[in-house]
């Protein structure tokens, strides 16, 4: 059966005030939502079950990378919230998201974990630096990490999709915008093109947090995709 809920809207807020007033204006039916390393910092466990009593889905956008143990306990703790999604840095080795799959089947949990592969910021020189090789070179050894451990999925750009396609695994797409404002990401794909090229999920943020109707701007972007 195909998801037909393929939005995560990236709740990008230093406030839970503003996380509230903002899921308060949007449709759970619509999309999923993220809640990353800022606001759970600041606020824990607090904001992700405040989510769920208002009917969301949560992607936890923590990306854990330690040693295996820590990792382990780390998921264990994560999907004890009943989380929608968690993802994990695949360059923490194949021991370290072995850990994390097998904290999910202690846990019997149906959660989604996914594997972070080069992030969208780095450039083909900043790969050569920390990696010693091309972004491309990196994908593929982190897409065996991945097949090798058998997470999930993976976060990547959607034009890294190409090179670590594989059946049976989601794809989570950053550097969502509807707009030419790159900020962050350097890899900027609209939702329509993301999909075409192989995205299963797109996280998008301030496309439709700042906008002034972002239940309208949500509705707009999920009835224009095609699938």
């Amino acid at each position: 059966m195909i998801d037909t809920k393929k939005i995560i809207v990236a709740l990008d807020y230093n406030s839970s005030e503003e996380v509230l007033k903002f899921i308060d204006s949007i449709d759970p039916s619509l999309c999923r939502l993220k809640i990353g390393k800022e606001l759970f910092t600041k606020y824990g466990p607090k904001t992700i079950l405040e989510l769920h009593d208002k009917g969301f889905e949560v992607f936890l956008d923590l990306k854990f990378h330690d040693i295996p143990t820590t990792v382990y306990k780390a998921c264990i703790s994560a999907l004890s919230l009943n989380v929608w999604m968690l993802n994990i840095h695949l360059s923490g080795g194949y021991d370290m998201a072995v850990a994390a799959m097998n904290a999910k089947k202690d846990c019997q949990s149906n959660s989604k974990i996914i594997g972070v592969t080069a992030l969208t910021s780095l450039t083909d020189d900043d790969c050569t630096r920390i990696y010693g090789c091309k972004r491309s070179d990196q994908l593929i050894r982190l897409k065996d990490i991945c097949l090798d451990a058998n997470l999930d999925g993976f976060v990547c750009s959607p034009y890294d999709i190409n090179i670590l396609r594989t059946d049976n695994k989601i794809f989570v797409t950053p550097g969502i915008r509807t707009n030419d404002n790159t900020n962050d990401h350097h890899k900027v794909i609209t939702p329509q093109e993301a999909i075409k090229l192989g995205s299963d999920y797109l996280v998008i943020g301030r496309s439709i947090t700042e906008s002034s109707s972002p239940n309208k701007e949500l509705r707009r972007i999920v009835n224009s995709l095609e699938f």
